[in-house]
């Protein structure tokens, strides 16, 4: 039974590890797209692979969110249940 509740606490935080990296991934990508879209108009160096970032970025909110679902985060920690508890008697 502790092995379960480790799992769970693993994939809980692991879901709430990645959603904010998604996001600050994602702002990179903007970021860098913005800056190579102003560098072309000042025919500047290009600032670099935004496409790239912006992909891990969405890869890693839908595997947090996902996780984060999963691991019922919304229903907070598994509990062992209560023997007799269905038994209103």
């Amino acid at each position: 039974m502790a092995a379960q509740k480790i799992r769970w606490y693993i994939r809980a935080q692991l879901g709430v590890l990645l959603l904010p990296l998604g996001l600050c991934l994602v702002g990179e990508a903007i970021t860098r797209r913005t800056l190579q879209l102003a560098a072309l108009n000042q025919q500047s160096a290009a600032s670099g692979p935004w496409f790239w970032y912006g992909t891990l970025g969405l890869i890693c909110v839908t595997a947090g969110v996902g996780l984060m679902v999963e691991s019922g985060l919304l229903r907070g920690y598994p509990r062992s249940p209560r023997q007799g508890a269905g038994n209103s008697h």
